[in-house]
């Protein structure tokens, strides 16, 4: 095998994995200058670092997710006790040893134009869905796999992470895809 293609296989099964893109629309009440911004959350489940963002146009969105890993203070390890995704509900079992970070979606009003979020811009939780399923989105830095009551079974890749969870009488998660397009609602 010459060197040139070796270094490419090398380089495609080493990298991480590919991007994720959350595009969509805003319904409801989004604020003058409202952006979309992917939060990762801090160890107690708030807002910490903006990690993107971008403009709501004529009611519409699209993020890419940086292909690199959150911020290390934001990461924590995958344990039972630590989920808060929608269905999960004990018992809860994790095959794995990844480290990990939810990021939530929020819309604020960039009144001073910067395209980042300042304090007092009105930082609102937008919920992510897809028809009767909810966006949860995870970095993880290794393959890992979370169980749960009611048929909760979700396998993460190392990377960003996509799931559709839809709750009912059983608990069905799919994978979102590399592209998933939602529509977020905000109030005033």
């Amino acid at each position: 095998m010459n060197r040139p293609l070796l270094a490419l296989l090398l380089a495609a099964t080493t990298s991480g994995a590919a991007a994720l893109s959350v595009s969509g629309t805003v319904t409801g009440s989004p604020p003058p200058q409202a952006r979309v911004a992917g939060f990762v959350l801090d160890p107690a489940g708030q807002p910490g670092a903006e990690v993107v963002s971008v403009p709501v146009q004529d009611g519409r969105f699209s993020l890419d997710l940086p292909d690199v890993a959150p911020p290390g203070r934001y990461l924590s390890s995958l344990r039972p006790d630590a989920i808060a995704w929608p269905g999960v509900l004990e018992p809860i079992t994790v095959s794995g040893e990844a480290s990990i970070a939810d990021l939530r979606l929020y819309v604020y009003a960039d009144r001073n134009g910067n395209g980042r979020y300042d304090s007092g811009e009105g930082l609102q939780e937008a919920v992510p869905v897809v028809g009767r399923a909810t966006l949860v989105l995870s970095w993880a830095s290794t393959d890992a796999r979370v169980n749960a009551a009611r048929g909760f079974s979700a396998t993460l890749g190392r990377g960003w992470n996509g799931l559709l969870v839809e709750v009912g009488r059983t608990v069905k998660v799919a994978p979102a895809g590399r592209t998933v397009n939602v529509t977020l609602t905000v109030g005033r």
